[in-house]
C-alpha cells in the first residue's frame, strides 16, 4: 500500500509543478506584455508648440515600440513647478517633464552655464555652439545622478515684460521683479545687483502683476502670449537678456525597464522633437511678439547701441556674484573661453 500511495503523491506533486510552470510562464508573458507607462510634465502651456511637439513625440513613440510604450503628456505646469517635477521623478511619481536649465540645476549646478550669464550670448548661433559643446559632459553629470537627457532645446531670449515702461538697469531696479520660488541662490543675487527680487511660483506670475505683488517678469514671448502676461505688463524691452534653455528628461529607473534597442529608436526620436521644439519655439516667440503688439497693444521699447552697452555693462558687473555661487567657476570660465574662440574663428573666417 505505501508504495502506490507514494507513487499517486509523486505524481501529483509533478502535475503540480507542471501547472505551476505554466501559469509562471503565462503570467511572465502577460507581465511582459505590459506598457510601460511614462507621466510626462511641463510647464509650457496647453496647445502652444512645445506641448504639440511632445505629444507627437509621445504617439511617435508609441507607435515605434509597438504600444509598448505609453507616453501622458501634463503641460501648463499641471504637475507642479521645476522643483515639485523634479522631486516627482525622483520617486517616480512622473517619468518624465521638459524642464528649464534652471530647474535642470537643481540636479546639476553646472547646467547653470548654459543659461544664467546675462548677455553673454550675441547670438543664438552661439547659444548652438555652447549647447554642442558642453551638452556631453551635461549628458554624463545628469546621467550620474539618475536622470537620461532624451533632447537639448531652447526656446529664443527671455526679455523683460513690466507694468511701467523701462530703459535702463537703473528703472528696472524700482520694480519688484518676479523670481523663482525655492532658488535662494538666485534671490540672492538679483538682490545683490540691486534689484528687489520677489519670490513666487511661476503659475502665480498673472495673480503677482494684477495685485502689484510683482511689477515685472523675465520671460521668452511665446509664454507672456500664452499667459496673457500682456494685460498686466504691457511694457517690453526689446533686449535680449538671456537664452531660454531646457530639456527633456527622463528618470533612468524608467529608462533601464526599456531594451536597449527600443532605447535607440525612442532617442532617435526625442532628438527629432528637440530640432522641431528649437525651431518652432523661437519662430513661436516672434510671432507671439508680433501678436501681442499688433492685437493686443504692447509696447516694445527699441534698445539701440549705447543703451545696450549700458546694459552689458550693468550684466557684466553680475559676473562676480554669478560665477562660483550660481554657475561653478569651471564652467563659467569654459563658457566664456569657448566663446571666445568662437568669435575668433568667425572673425578669421572670410
Amino acid at each position: 500500500m505505501t508504495l502506490p500511495f507514494l507513487s499517486h503523491f509523486a505524481g501529483g506533486i509533478r502535475r503540480l509543478a507542471l501547472l505551476s510552470a505554466l501559469l509562471s510562464g503565462t503570467l511572465g508573458l502577460h507581465a511582459a506584455e505590459q506598457p510601460i507607462r511614462i507621466k510626462m510634465a511641463t510647464l509650457a502651456p496647453k496647445g502652444t508648440s512645445y506641448h504639440i511637439a511632445l505629444e507627437r513625440m509621445a504617439n511617435e513613440w508609441e507607435k515605434v515600440s509597438g504600444g509598448r510604450i505609453k507616453v501622458i503628456v501634463y503641460p501648463g505646469g499641471i504637475q507642479g513647478g521645476e522643483a515639485s517635477m523634479i522631486q516627482r521623478m525622483r520617486i517616480n511619481s512622473l517619468q518624465a517633464s521638459l524642464i528649464t536649465a534652471t530647474g535642470l540645476a537643481k540636479i546639476v549646478p553646472e547646467v547653470e552655464g548654459l543659461q544664467s550669464i546675462p548677455m553673454l550670448f550675441h547670438s543664438l548661433e552661439e547659444v548652438d555652439y555652447i549647447n554642442r559643446e558642453l551638452a556631453p559632459e551635461m549628458d554624463q553629470l545628469l546621467r550620474e545622478k539618475g536622470f537620461i537627457i532624451l533632447f537639448w532645446s531652447d526656446a529664443g531670449w527671455v526679455h523683460f515684460f513690466s507694468k511701467q515702461k523701462i530703459r535702463t538697469p537703473e528703472d528696472l531696479s524700482k520694480l519688484k521683479l518676479f523670481t523663482i520660488a525655492g532658488d535662494p541662490k538666485w534671490e540672492h543675487n538679483i538682490r545683490e545687483a540691486g534689484m528687489q527680487p520677489v519670490p513666487m511660483e511661476p503659475g502665480e506670475i498673472l495673480t503677482g502683476l494684477k495685485t502689484g505683488y510683482i511689477e515685472a517678469v523675465s520671460m521668452p514671448p511665446f509664454l507672456a502670449n500664452a499667459n496673457q502676461i500682456y494685460r498686466e505688463a504691457p511694457y517690453m524691452l526689446n533686449l535680449n537678456w538671456a537664452p531660454l534653455v531646457g530639456a527633456c528628461v527622463i528618470n533612468k529607473e524608467t529608462w533601464d525597464q526599456i531594451p536597449p534597442d527600443l532605447q535607440e529608436k525612442l532617442t532617435a526620436q526625442a532628438k527629432v522633437t528637440g530640432v522641431i521644439i528649437r525651431k518652432l519655439g523661437r519662430r513661436e516667440s516672434e510671432e507671439a511678439l508680433e501678436t501681442m503688439q499688433q492685437r493686443w497693444g504692447l509696447e516694445v521699447e527699441p534698445v539701440d547701441e549705447a543703451l545696450e552697452t549700458q546694459w552689458r555693462e550693468f550684466a557684466q558687473g553680475t559676473y562676480r556674484l554669478i560665477r562660483g555661487d550660481l554657475v561653478p567657476a569651471e564652467i563659467f570660465d569654459k563658457v566664456r573661453q569657448l566663446l571666445e574662440a568662437y568669435r575668433t574663428d568667425k572673425k578669421s573666417t572670410p
